[in-house]
């Protein structure tokens, strides 16, 4: 009684009587893993050149950020390529929490990031230096940061349409480090006009607080999605909208667990119909119920529990913990 979709999309036709297929095929996704570690790589050297340049300890922190891109994109490709494995016998449910220890990862590497970025600027308030080329610098900068710009949006994109994670937090990552490089750029050329060397470090600092929130935004995403969290209220309401429609006919529910890996959601719920009902009738009432859930809440897998609502030992097993 279950079958897969995704994006809303039958993974593939199945016949009414006919075992369906699971397992959602995302290992097309490991081309934006391929995207983000060839946009990192060309960012690394123009943001390395811009330094080289101009000796801005500001454009210095770019450049390590896109080298922690560059780790993070090659994390987040060997995770996308495990969760895209179909579901064994040892794994009856898939790999797709694989994408969690990615994002959890990348979460980790920009805070490092981060505290490199916080002691490179405390070395240069302590010591300041004049900078030097900084109109070809900044333009290369900004180049840098038009590329990262264009590949974020592009994993942004296809993370949400596909619920990845990795690619998701990926995505922010790149977003973050096209803000920074948007200040940086912005306080390097109030360096230039003022004259005031310590602006320089004291941007610096800015970005690698800023960084750290992201980090800490993307690990706490990651542990939640480890620890099985329910699914977020959003979606908790429309699945709670398919029952309500059922109950005004007369069906009681109870034992309600939801929760997510990555693109795959999980529903567990009994359904209790009269004792009288043939199983005929029970069996396709619950066929009814879960199809609904799957038009609601993409990539879902539904589980039911038929019983009697006229017998005692029906609630029995309401707790969520049994």
């Amino acid at each position: 009684m279950i079958l897969c979709l995704y994006d809303g999309i039958i993974g593939r036709t199945v016949a009414a009587k006919e075992k369906p297929n699971c397992n959602m095929d995302r290992s097309s996704l490991t081309r934006y893993a391929w995207l983000s570690i060839a946009a990192a790589i060309v960012t690394i050297g123009l943001k390395s050149f811009a330094y080289f340049l101009t000796g801005s300890v500001g454009l210095l922190s770019d450049a390590v950020e896109s080298l922690v891109n560059l780790v993070a994109a090659i994390i987040a490709l060997s995770m996308l390529i495990v969760a895209a494995r179909p579901a064994d016998k040892e794994h009856p449910f898939g790999h797709s929490k694989a994408e969690y220890f990615a994002s959890g990862a990348e979460g980790v590497l920009i805070v490092l990031a981060a505290v490199s970025i916080a002691v490179a600027a405390v070395r240069r308030l302590m010591a300041p230096q004049a900078i030097e080329q900084t109109v070809a610098g900044l333009a290369v900068a900004a180049v840098a940061s038009l590329i990262n710009l264009s590949v974020a949006r592009i994993l942004l994109y296809v993370g949400k349409k596909s619920s990845s994670i990795t690619l998701e937090a990926d995505a922010r990552h790149l977003m973050t480090d096209v803000w920074t490089s948007v200040a940086v750029i912005a306080g390097v050329g109030a360096v230039a006009l003022s004259g005031w060397q310590l602006l320089d470090p004291i941007i610096a600092l800015a970005v690698a607080v800023n960084i750290v929130w992201t980090g800490f935004q993307l690990m706490r995403r990651s542990v939640a999605g480890l620890m099985d969290t329910a699914l977020p209220p959003e979606e908790n309401e429309k699945l709670l909208k398919v029952l309500n429609k059922y109950k005004e006919q007369g069906i009681q529910f109870h034992a309600l667990r939801t929760r997510q890996a990555a693109g795959r959601r999980f529903v567990s719920i009994h359904v209790l119909v009269p004792g009288r009902w043939t199983t005929h009738k029970g069996h396709h009432l619950v066929e009814d119920i879960e199809a609904d859930i799957r038009e609601t809440l993409s990539g879902v897998i539904v589980f039911t529990h038929l019983e009697p609502v006229d017998d005692p030992l029906s609630f029995q097993d309401i707790e969520i913990d049994r």
